[in-house]
């Protein structure tokens, strides 16, 4: 590897945003290097969505398993309760990454792209040095695609050490610990946390808000606060982390809740998921003259940024932190840069969350639809009268279909969705948005029986005032 190298693009970032963004890039023609400093893929591939659902598929599984011990059920029965061993299941976590991670090798190499393994720091908008094991490199671009990514916010108390971790290291845990604290109940400390209680542990959530997932809309997360009571689970709200405290009695986790009463919460480990922040510090952002959205970097409708031939995508450029809005950003930058007129402007992205139930929410809810100045009309449609959802004990958990629509024209504005499996269904709710679609073509349209998609069409048609299997 030489010492300097020109390119038509550079792309800084290998995770979903950046790599989508390199390889569309190589796919067009365009001369593209590509620079990551960790394993390709990011966050969400190494060390968030995938080892995370990983683990959450595991536990599932663990808990499904252990249900059989005894009397049984379904007329399966185990004599013998069955043994976790967390070491072997973040192994075989490690084997899917490992899988993906070559993919995304492959991909790129499909397409062309030059990768460089290292830190990339910039003296100017379009230049920048990278430390590899074979030396210094510099680089010089037509075009940069900025796409670090975020990191994990640290509470002041509580900085991360082998006891206060991030999601990061409890996906890498060899060991379950007996009893975990989760500072923050938004998506990530949920998923993990119920994961965590399946596969054994004891759980306590603390929260400064006064209920659990304050992003989704409150009827959608009530089948959640459910299952976490129903598994002693414990909640606490508006409570606040503050320090950990070591001594010969052990580890406990120091808090204080709204009415100033000090907690004493024991624990082995205590994971911090309050959000994540866009990584902008370390690598010359300061050098490079783009302009800021408060801790964002600030970029027009295109993802361009205030420099020239400087553009910005996925975490680095606000909410959602989703990996999907990431790669959807990456595709099209990659397209402008080309000479295609493209802009960004989704008519929702979705957010799913890998809680027990799952919950599915794209678009408006009825409140959010209201407070725009619509005037809806809702409809529901719950799992427990769904066949599909029966034959797979998903019909207890009180899940449901909403479909949110315009009354006047019956616009589908909103669907949410919470239950088991329903992340499956994310993908033909937002096709439905995306597409303009009205209450008559998802009532109308004819769905397989029997599926858990068939509650779409169902709550359409009590939507529209009449609803045939409730």
């Amino acid at each position: 590897m030489g010492t300097q190298i020109k390119t038509q693009v550079l792309v800084v970032g290998g995770g979903p945003g950046g790599y989508v963004a390199a390889i569309r890039c190589g796919q067009l023609g365009l001369d593209t290097v590509l620079v990551e400093a960790d394993r390709l893929g990011g966050t969400c591939l190494i060390r968030g969505c995938i080892p995370s659902k990983a683990l959450i598929q595991v536990a599932g599984k663990f808990e499904e398993i252990r249900r059989h011990v005894g009397d049984g059920t379904q007329g399966i029965r185990l004599d013998t309760p069955p043994q976790f061993d967390l070491g072997a299941a973040v192994r075989w976590k490690d084997s899917v990454v490992d899988k993906l991670d070559a993919g995304v090798n492959a991909l790129l190499k499909k397409a062309r792209v030059r990768t460089v393994q290292g830190w990339a720091v910039f003296s100017d908008a379009k230049t920048c040095t990278v430390e590899t094991p074979d030396g210094a490199l510099r680089i010089d671009a037509e075009h940069v695609i900025l796409a670090n990514g975020s990191r994990p916010v640290e509470l002041p108390g509580l900085p991360f050490d082998d006891v206060v971790v991030s999601s990061t290291e409890t996906l890498a845990l060899e060991r379950l610990p007996q009893r975990v604290v989760v500072v923050g109940a938004g998506y990530i400390g949920l998923e993990l946390g119920i994961a965590l209680r399946k596969m054994g542990a004891q759980v306590t959530i603390v929260e400064t808000m006064e209920r659990i997932l304050a992003q989704y809309d409150p009827v959608l997360t009530q089948p959640v606060a459910r299952w976490l009571k129903q598994h002693d689970v414990t909640v606490l709200f508006r409570c606040k982390a503050k320090t950990l405290k070591r001594g010969k009695q052990g580890i406990s986790l120091q808090a204080e809740t709204a009415s100033g009463e000090n907690l004493s919460l024991p624990c082995d480990r205590v994971l911090v998921t309050v959000g994540r922040r866009p990584l902008t510090q370390g690598w010359g952002l300061e050098n490079m003259a783009v302009d800021m959205d408060g801790n964002f970097v600030k970029v027009d409708d295109r993802c361009h940024t205030s420099m020239r031939n400087v553009w910005a995508i996925g975490d680095l450029v606000g909410e959602p932190m989703l990996a999907h809005k990431a790669s959807a950003q990456g595709e099209m930058v990659a397209e402008i840069i080309a000479g295609v007129k493209r802009r960004f402007d989704p008519v929702a992205i979705p957010a799913v969350c890998f809680t027990d139930p799952e919950i599915v929410s794209v678009g408006l809810s009825p409140t959010a639809a209201k407070a725009r100045g619509h005037e809806v009309v809702t409809g529901n449609f719950p799992f427990a009268a769904n066949g599909r959802a029966l034959t797979l004990q998903a019909g207890a958990d009180g899940g449901f279909v909403r479909v949110t629509a315009r009354k006047d024209n019956h616009v589908v504005l909103g669907i949410d969705a919470v239950g088991a499996h329903v992340s499956d269904l994310s993908g033909e709710f937002s096709h439905a948005l995306e597409m303009g679609a009205r209450l008559e073509d998802l009532a109308l349209t004819i769905h397989a029986h029997p599926t858990l998609s068939e509650a779409l069409p169902e709550a359409s048609l009590a939507a529209l005032g009449h609803a045939i299997h409730i």
